[in-house]
């Protein structure tokens, strides 16, 4: 039990900082409809594999922060806001992306592979993402810095993060035709869950000043 709670908070994690249609989940999508699953599979394994390293960094940068009380404190105050403003951007403001017609010239699996850690990299959202997720889980005790609960929590992110990637190439022709149905009930899913983040996480700063 205490391996498997690193492991769905990593997961969890993952599929809601990931699941939102984005540069690299779509390219996987686009890359499937045109050149195969294969040839998909290898981008995401190339995008996979960045982010393990990723959230590796961001656990060694949280484990320092999360000996500072005071920029723990901060932290909480901060993932309140980018949680609140997650909630109000997936209920309120997200559309339904309208799919755009684009040529994918025919690559190696090689290319992909590599393309896939190259948009990945360039991607620096989930350091920040996984410090405030993590310094977060410590501070309600379901987290711990130790090297083995690091590693299940940055494997659940991975594992979490591949299902994702998986689900848009798997499901993404059937997806797209019903594109406004699917992302209304996708943002509102989305928009819940952190919603209901926010509103743990506003408890607890309310707790810590005047509790």
């Amino acid at each position: 039990m205490a391996l498997l709670t690193p492991l769905l908070s990593g997961f969890i994690a993952a599929i809601i900082g990931i699941v939102p249609p984005g540069l690299i989940n779509m390219t996987a999508a686009k890359i499937n409809l045109k050149e195969g699953k294969k040839n998909a599979m290898w981008f995401v394994i190339g995008a996979v594999l960045v982010i393990f390293f990723q959230v590796y960094v961001a656990v060694l940068f949280a484990q320092v922060i999360n000996s500072r009380p005071d920029v723990v404190t901060l932290l909480r105050e901060v993932g309140f806001g980018i949680f609140a403003a997650l909630t109000i951007y997936f209920l309120f403001i997200a559309k339904a992306p309208t799919a755009k017609k684009s040529k994918i010239k025919k690559k190696s699996k090689k290319s992909r592979f590599f393309l896939g850690m190259l948009l990945s990299g360039l991607n620096f959202f989930p350091i920040p993402y996984y410090v405030v997720v993590s310094v977060t889980l410590a501070s309600y005790q379901l987290f711990v810095f130790e090297n083995n609960i690091i590693f299940i929590f940055v494997l659940g992110s991975v594992l979490g993060s591949f299902a994702v990637l998986y689900s848009y190439i798997a499901f993404f022709g059937s997806i797209e035709k019903k594109t406004d149905y699917m992302m209304r009930n996708m943002n509102t899913i989305i928009g819940s869950i952190t919603g209901l983040v926010a509103l743990v996480t506003l408890i607890n700063i309310i707790n810590y000043y005047f509790g």
